[in-house]
């Protein structure tokens, strides 16, 4: 049986059994990475350039976006070139990287989810204090430690998985190496630590949905209680998109990772990576510009100047002449 020392390269789960399935996953991922790519972009320029934008709330969308950003290029490039070469090999350093990088932005984005369901509480709840609370060193602070969350997490976990004895072979059951995978390759009983450092991080990311919980029951409570109509609807266009965008993320996470053994399958396995891996990232834009009229503007304003820039490229070249 081969260990952790002499394994040079993982193999990763197919998206598909035929070569004319895995070049149709191509094309689809390729659409969904690309769209992916544009809507964070484009909501990155829009809060970065648009001087209305420069709240705690755009703010922490402009880190949301990065991290999504982050997040499906830790994946879907890999598992692109596997689709459209017919392979699925990655080596040891490639899984290693995308162990720790993946970890590494989906626990800053779930920290920053809670940030800003906390951002949303102060907002409607204590709006004469939200100056005071959300101040620019405090979302600066709060934001730092939400990537610094994703780095420690990210460092102990893959420092600690990759230090185990594998003897189950070098097959991995997802098309990404993550921790739950590489673990069942691990030597039985030599898991203990990382076990521990999973629970650890489970209860963290139980805690932050409790808190997340608890501060929308605090939110609709206040919002139900105002007296105007334009009033709820304003502060429900705020706090709907967040809402959607944590019921999606945490379901399907929370889903793959505390279901049970007997329910698990290769297919409903990567059925579900697809769901908290891929679709938050390439949704996450169109949730916050659905409902969000300064967004769609400061986009569309983004859009107009890119177009405009691009129709007059081609005359640049004339008028130096």
């Amino acid at each position: 049986m081969p260990n952790s020392s002499s394994i040079s390269e993982f193999l990763l789960l197919p998206l598909a059994d035929t070569q004319q399935l895995q070049l149709l996953h191509f094309w689809l991922l390729l659409g969904i990475y690309l769209a992916a790519l544009l809507g964070n972009g484009l909501i990155s320029t829009a809060v970065a350039c648009d001087r209305r934008l420069h709240t705690p709330m755009y703010f922490f969308l402009l880190n949301l976006a990065l991290l999504d950003l982050g997040c499906i290029s830790t994946t879907l490039p890999k598992a692109m070139a596997n689709a459209l070469w017919d392979t699925r090999a990655i080596s040891y350093t490639g899984c290693a990287a995308q162990l720790f990088f993946f970890a590494f932005f989906i626990t800053a984005e779930y920290s920053l989810l809670t940030i800003m369901s906390y951002d949303r509480y102060v907002a409607i709840c204590k709006p004469l204090h939200y100056g005071t609370l959300m101040d620019s060193r405090a979302c600066a602070t709060m934001a730092a430690a939400a990537w610094g969350a994703g780095l420690l997490n990210s460092l102990l976990h893959t420092a600690s998985t990759l230090s185990l004895p594998l003897c189950q072979g070098n097959v991995v059951n997802q098309f990404f190496c993550e921790v739950p995978q590489i673990l069942k390759l691990s030597c039985s009983g030599s898991y203990l630590r990382e076990v521990l450092f999973l629970i650890f991080s489970a209860s963290l990311a139980f805690g932050c949905f409790v808190f997340i919980v608890v501060s929308y029951v605090q939110i609709f409570m206040a919002v139900l209680r105002m007296p105007s109509e334009q009033a709820r609807h304003k502060a429900f266009s705020t706090c709907l998109p967040h809402l959607a965008v944590v019921s999606l993320f945490v379901i399907t996470g929370f889903y793959a990772y505390l279901k049970p053994p007997s329910i698990s399958s290769p297919s409903m396995d990567l059925m579900v990576a697809v769901l908290y891996s891929v679709v938050p990232p390439a949704m996450n834009p169109l949730i916050y510009s659905m409902r969000n009229r300064e967004v769609k503007d400061a986009v569309r304003k983004v859009m107009t100047k890119c177009v405009s820039k691009a129709v007059k490229w081609p005359f640049f070249g004339i008028i130096v002449l």
